[in-house]
Order: C-alpha cells, then structure tokens, then sequence
C-alpha cells in the first residue's frame, strides 16, 4: 500500500511540475512581449528600435535582422493563441524596408525612407521562412505571395560560380554561405508544400546537395561560407547553419520518403549538440539558437524523443534565471537587445507548445 501512495504522490509531483513549467513559459512570453512593446516600438513610426539604447541606435531604426526574428516569434504567438494578431504589426514595419529597385524587388538592410542600404538575401529568406509558417496555418494568400516575391529575388543571387548556390549579400560575389543557403532551401521547400509546382523542390534539393558537397564539416555540422573565387573555406561554425540544414533534411525527408534525407538529419542533430551544447551552456547568440531549435522540432516531429531538445531546453532556462535583468530584459551585455529579445520570445514560445505535445 505504501508504495502505491508513493508511486500516486510521484505522478501527481510531475503533473504538477510539467504544468507549473508550462505556466511559466506563458510568464515569460507575455513579460517578454510586453518588453518588445515598451521599449523597442516607435509607435509613432510603426516601427523598432535595435536596442535600448539611443546613442547605440545612432537615432536610426532597427536593421532588418532582428525583425526576421520578431516575425517569426509573431507567428509562434500566434500559433498559441490563433485568435490573436501578433504578425500584423510586425509586417506593418517590415514592409516599410521594401525596395523596388532591379533586379528584382525585396527587403532591403535598413528602412528605406531612412537610407538606401544593401539587400541581403539571408534577411529575406528569414521573413519567407515565417510568412510560410503562417501560410501553413491561416492561408493568408499574401504571406504566399511575399514569400514568392522573396523567392524571386533570391533566385537573382544563384548562379554556377562554384558549383550552385546563393550568394550572402546581393552585389557581393566574395562568399556563398550556409546562412543564405540552409534557409534558401527552407523556403523552396515551403513554397514547394504549398504550391506543389515542382520547380521549387527542384532549387531546394540542388542547394541542399550543393551546401552539403561544399560545406558539410568532417565533424558533421556546417561551416560558414565558401570564400570567392578562391574557394577557400571560412571554418566557423554556428548553430543556425546546423538548424537550417537538419531541418532541410527532415523536411526533405518528409516530401520525397528518401531515408537519407532523414540520416542526413539526425547525423546534424547529434553532431551539433556534441560540438556547441559545452558545460550546460550554448554559445552566445540567441537567435541563432533559435534557428538550431527548430530542426530539433522538426525531427522530432518524425522521431518523436523528446529527449533530443532537452540541452536546448536546459540553456533556455538558464538564460532566463541568469541573463535577465531587474527589468526583465534578456541579454548579458548592458544594453539589451532587439534581437534577443525576439530570439528568446520564439523559443519560450515553442517550448510551451512542445511541453503540451
């Protein structure tokens, strides 16, 4: 009898546990959120601020950049609570970075009635990434036509040189990086599960096999960039170039049933957990760890072991009980950031919908 109570106590203490872990993730997003509001949102603008500093900002807006993560921690909002808007003004600042200009239109680096700046087609291809994130779950047709437009643009950055793939910055022929490829072929890949024309899995299985020819590591993660036209190889690794690879490779997976999509996968998954997860800790760059979270959801969408995110989900606490500030704000330099902000809103919000399933 005593150990049936004991047992009856233990399952009630987890229960209790899980949902008070639960609950405090929504704490966490709405104190997050609230932040983003106060202290980054030019009302007056509709737009943001980088940082919470004014001489920091050089009394400019915000890049684009962190604005990529801001709209994908929109949509995750959004996918907690459907009924709410949170992407509206979001993309209500984005588009205002929208330029016209030839070859092809697109997002460009800064607000375009402030500068006109340089185009980068990683930027871009982190606001499609996004939209098609929300188009899966609303059918918006213009979240599918940005991302089109996006796709346009990126197109006008692939060429031959190299073997394939796309270029980083539009007019910058120096280097072919895994940021601007990984999520190249995460959007040919949304757009091809959307729209079925075969012309988009055909880019993305060709920048995919491209990016693991020139830039898989012996370790098996990927390195930054193939430096032009030298090829020499730029060897740093960061997590968001295992994320957008591991989840290509599930998602590849999923569309064609090929298994070595899925091995491909799971060897990124494991080999970037081995390299960057170092004394319970992530590197810096929260938004990069963003980006690494998601192929770890993705997979485990298919492989369903929840213990693949657990040193994910051991860094997102810590952040949260060691680089927060009397204000709430999330970053360990003084002056906080936009993009942390963001970066951290996306991935407390994700937690809360993987703690349910």
């Amino acid at each position: 009898m005593k150990n049936i109570i004991l047992t009856v106590l233990m399952c009630f203490v987890v229960v209790i546990s899980v949902t008070a872990q639960t609950a405090d993730y929504e704490k966490r997003i709405q104190i997050i959120n609230k932040n983003i509001s106060q202290r980054f949102y030019d009302k007056n603008e509709s737009l943001y601020f980088e940082t919470t500093d004014s001489v920091t900002n050089k009394g400019n807006h915000s890049f684009l950049w962190p604005l990529c993560a801001l709209i994908q921690a929109a949509n995750e909002m959004e996918v907690l609570q459907p009924t709410k808007s949170y992407m509206a003004v979001v993309m209500k600042a984005i588009d205002q970075y929208y330029s016209e200009r030839a070859p092809a239109p697109a997002y460009q680096a800064m607000v375009v009635k402030e500068k006109v700046d340089s185009r980068f087609y990683d930027d871009n291809e982190w606001v499609a990434i996004a939209l098609m994130d929300a188009y899966s779950r609303t059918h918006n047709k213009q979240y599918l036509e940005k991302s089109q437009m996006i796709y346009r643009f990126l197109l006008t950055g692939h060429d031959k040189v190299a073997g394939g793939g796309f270029y980083w910055e539009e007019g910058n022929f120096k280097s072919k990086n895994t940021c601007s490829n990984g999520p190249g072929v995460l959007v040919a890949l949304r757009l091809y599960q959307a729209t079925k024309q075969k012309a988009y899995l055909d880019t993305a299985v060709a920048v995919y096999n491209w990016t693991k020819q020139h830039l898989l590591s012996p370790e098996g993660i990927y390195y930054d960039a193939v430096k032009l036209p030298s090829l020499k190889i730029d060897s740093a690794f960061y997590t968001y170039n295992a994320g957008t690879m591991l989840q290509s490779g599930v998602i590849l997976y999923n569309i064609t049933g090929d298994k070595k999509y899925l091995t491909d996968a799971k060897n990124v998954a494991t080999a970037a957990e081995k390299h960057f997860y170092k004394n319970g800790r992530l590197p810096g760059g929260y938004w990069f760890n963003a980006v690494l979270m998601r192929g770890y959801i993705e997979l485990y969408k298919v492989e369903k072991d929840k213990n693949r995110l657990q040193f994910i989900i051991n860094d997102a606490d810590n952040i949260w009980n060691n680089e927060r500030d009397g204000n709430n704000l999330l970053g360990k330099r003084k002056i906080k950031s936009l993009i942390d902000q963001a970066a951290m809103l996306e991935i407390y919000a994700r937690l809360k919908k993987f703690k349910n399933t």
